[in-house]
């Protein structure tokens, strides 16, 4: 598998506080008063001119949220223009803007492209009505095949489309299906997630109260199993554990360069509410309260809820975890060189034994997950977090 190209470039994301509703499943923070969103955009650009970004040089720009589609196209070029004149960003950067099938028009979209951005994601979800209806959805899924349609129209070409599995009674057959419309709308990435039940959110209330029940780990694995080889059968190359990637004419997979950022650990900055920045090993956030955001920056303070500086041993667990979420794996040389320990040395008992049971693969100077072991990402990662190679701090 050709490895994904990864810069050294930060990444620049913007957070849309904003939602027409609420999804039940979703755990990102967002609100439907749409009132605020002119205040909000000046607290942006004066958030913009706040941020010290002093020796950091971007090659990515991603507008997510929320729902940043419930922004015209003026609003969203002047989020564009405006990051680019306080930040400096690369030629050809990767500039991509998250959008919701039943609040984005043909005039958006061109009008999005036309302001610098050349990659959309489409937050599909499901082309199964039912499907749709459960997760809450504003869209319906012929609202969801036209986005695609508008945004070809629009001259995107850069297009990705998100995909949620493991709802109660979801079947291979029904996941299949909408797998199957999902590689016929010819997008060049899909991100294929696994429904998670957050604490906090209606869909946690109801599966708490008894009111829906979660599909079984196994059916869960199965689907997961299903979704990598229906994928890769299709041309989709899995780079990281939930996401895939048409490979281009170049024979290299068109992979999300700004996600990349966050699973190799390269520098980013957060903008907008909720947002999160990791720069040279310290990680910050903003307040998740679209008020508390606007509030702290007319009064001329940034909007930070808190930080943290990650210890030697905390950065070692990320390192190992986040490696582990991409299909390359591991690069041991790399390890080594970053954190002075040999990896098949320091883990030699543990990785003996996940070999054994042919959930893991050392070769090449990797160490990477093989299909069954991707399946069980978390507990196999719990097993490297237990050695005695952490820290006191690190495991606390």
């Amino acid at each position: 598998m050709n490895i994904p190209t990864q810069s050294d470039k930060a990444g620049l994301y913007v957070h849309i506080p904003f939602c027409v509703r609420k999804c039940p499943y979703c755990d990102f923070y967002s609100t439907t008063d749409l009132s605020l969103k002119s205040r909000f955009l000046k607290a942006l650009f004066a958030e913009m001119e706040m941020v010290s970004a002093e020796g950091l040089c971007f090659d990515t720009l991603y507008i997510g949220g929320g729902t940043p589609s419930v922004f015209e196209y003026d609003n969203v070029s002047q989020i564009v223009a405006a990051a680019h004149h306080h930040f400096d960003f690369q030629p050809f950067s990767e500039i991509t803007i998250e959008v919701n099938p039943g609040t984005v028009s043909i005039e958006q979209l061109m009008g999005y492209q036309e302001s610098g951005i050349n990659r959309i994601n489409i937050g599909v979800q499901s082309f199964d009505q039912k499907n749709l209806d459960f997760l809450g959805r504003i869209h319906t899924a012929t609202e969801a095949r036209n986005a695609m349609t508008h945004a070809r129209r629009a001259g995107f070409k850069n297009i990705g489309l998100d995909l949620i599995y493991g709802l109660p009674d979801h079947s291979q057959t029904d996941w299949l299906e909408d797998l199957k419309q999902a590689v016929e709308c010819d997008p060049t990435h899909l991100s294929c997630y696994m429904l998670t039940y957050e604490d906090g959110t209606p869909a946690y209330c109801d599966l708490q109260a008894g009111r829906i029940q979660a599909l079984a780990d196994d059916n869960v694995r199965r689907l997961f199993e299903t979704t990598i080889t229906y994928l890769q059968d299709h041309g989709y190359t899995q780079y990281e554990i939930s996401n895939f990637a048409r490979v281009g004419k170049d024979g290299k997979p068109q992979v999300s360069q700004h996600n990349l950022k966050y699973w190799t650990l390269v520098p980013y900055v957060g903008l907008g509410p909720s947002a999160h920045s990791f720069v040279e090993a310290q990680r910050c956030w903003n307040v998740s309260n679209v008020d508390d955001y606007i509030a702290s920056i007319e009064s001329g303070r940034m909007p930070i809820a808190e930080k943290e500086r990650l210890s030697g041993g905390q950065q070692l667990i990320e390192a190992i975890y986040l490696g582990l979420r991409m299909t390359a794996g591991i690069d041991l040389i790399g390890f080594k060189a970053k954190y002075g320990l040999d990896f098949t040395k320091v883990f030699k008992e543990v990785l003996s034994d996940l070999e054994g049971q042919h959930y893991i693969e050392v070769k090449n100077n990797r160490c990477a997950l093989t299909l069954q072991g991707r399946a069980l990402l978390d507990s196999i990662t719990s097993m490297f977090i237990e050695q005695d190679v952490f820290d006191a701090e690190a495991k606390s």
